[in-house]
């Protein structure tokens, strides 16, 4: 295996970074709709039947998402008897982890086992870019796969998934990442894009993992420490993970390659700023989300949290004992029931 090339600092990534986005700026003479017409015109391509396509696979998760709750998730929650709370929650975090898991070991097959160098050498993404060039079949696969997924995940934040804090943030995170994934396939950045999955897969995978043994700590009404435990350790792995991948990794491997590099590789790249400004607004909800991380090791070190859970959950027991000016808590709350999408849901399968 090859020995990993030396990274870049923050300091460096942020002055050459600057320097060749100032410089790309300065030196844009025509920058204007004209320009991004004619570029768009020039070098993106996307077939109908690889539109359809995606449509259909989206659609595809959204119906094989159902199901599998429907047939597997749910009675398996009922056979181990969680409590309501826990047995609502529980196939949308396994049907996540699922997904997650197959997506980044396919992911990590394609960047450290078929050849490919752009773990090791991020500013190789851009070597003997062509508009128009064709993409690879394994990782056209990648690209179908994580494409219709995030189609069906913005579907799924408002209609299927349980409604929290960031919900929001999350449904805008889904539509930048798909606006990433159409364009990046579309304008041939398709190796940056396999970075970037592998970078962000693996901390899903462990925080779906983390909070499905979250649920199942209490089942058939005992305590299972071996649960309590596996999360306890899942959730210091969890965000240990989150900042090396996203926080240090991405930064400095992607980032630095998309705003430095490709200058180098490509000096007229089409839409370098438009590309990078998406990857710069992933990085700062990266770092929205970590601040969430911070506030709970915050809350468990001053002895706040007794328990894990997921701070972006709406605490309804907690938001009943505050008054309704403080939080806007709707009154069906207190009757025992919650949000789910904008609509009253009973807590119940």
């Amino acid at each position: 295996m090859e020995a990993a090339a030396a990274l870049p600092g923050y300091e460096q990534l942020v002055r050459l970074g600057y320097r060749s986005l100032a410089g790309t700026l300065r030196s844009c003479t025509d920058c204007g709709w004209e320009l991004a017409r004619r570029t768009w015109a020039e070098n993106a391509r996307l077939a109908w039947s690889e539109a359809l396509l995606w449509g259909l696979c989206a659609v595809g998760w959204t119906v094989a998402r159902g199901a599998a709750s429907r047939r597997l998730f749910r009675p398996f929650a009922e056979w181990c008897q969680l409590p309501p709370q826990d047995a609502a929650k529980m196939p949308e975090s396994a049907w996540k982890l699922a997904f997650y898991t197959v997506s980044w070991s396919y992911g990590a097959h394609l960047l450290f086992f078929a050849g490919y160098p752009f773990f090791y050498d991020p500013p190789s993404v851009f070597y003997d870019w062509k508009k128009g060039m064709e993409v690879p079949t394994n990782i056209a696969v990648a690209y179908l796969m994580q494409g219709s997924f995030y189609g069906h995940s913005i579907y799924a934040t408002l209609y299927m998934d349980a409604w929290r804090r960031d919900s929001i943030v999350m449904l805008a995170h889904h539509v930048v990442t798909l606006a990433l994934i159409t364009f990046s396939y579309m304008f041939r950045y398709h190796n940056v894009g396999i970075l970037v999955f592998f970078l962000h897969d693996i901390s899903d995978v462990q925080l779906e993992f983390t909070k499905l043994n979250v649920y199942f700590k209490y089942r058939g009404g005992v305590y299972h420490r071996l649960n309590d435990i596996v999360s306890s350790a899942g959730c210091i792995s969890f965000g240990i993970s989150w900042f090396w991948f996203r926080l240090y990794w991405f930064p400095l491997k992607v980032l630095y390659a998309t705003c430095h590099t490709s200058l180098q590789a490509v000096p007229d790249i089409p839409f370098y700023f438009f590309f990078n400004a998406l990857l710069c607004i992933l990085l700062l909800m990266n770092i929205y989300w970590f601040l969430y991380i911070i506030l709970f090791v915050a809350r468990v070190m001053l002895g706040q949290v007794q328990e894990l859970n997921d701070v972006r959950e709406y605490d309804v027991d907690a938001a009943s004992r505050k008054k309704d000016w403080e939080l806007h808590i709707p009154s069906s709350w207190k009757e025992g029931k919650h949000l789910k999408n904008g609509l009253v849901k009973d807590k119940r399968l």
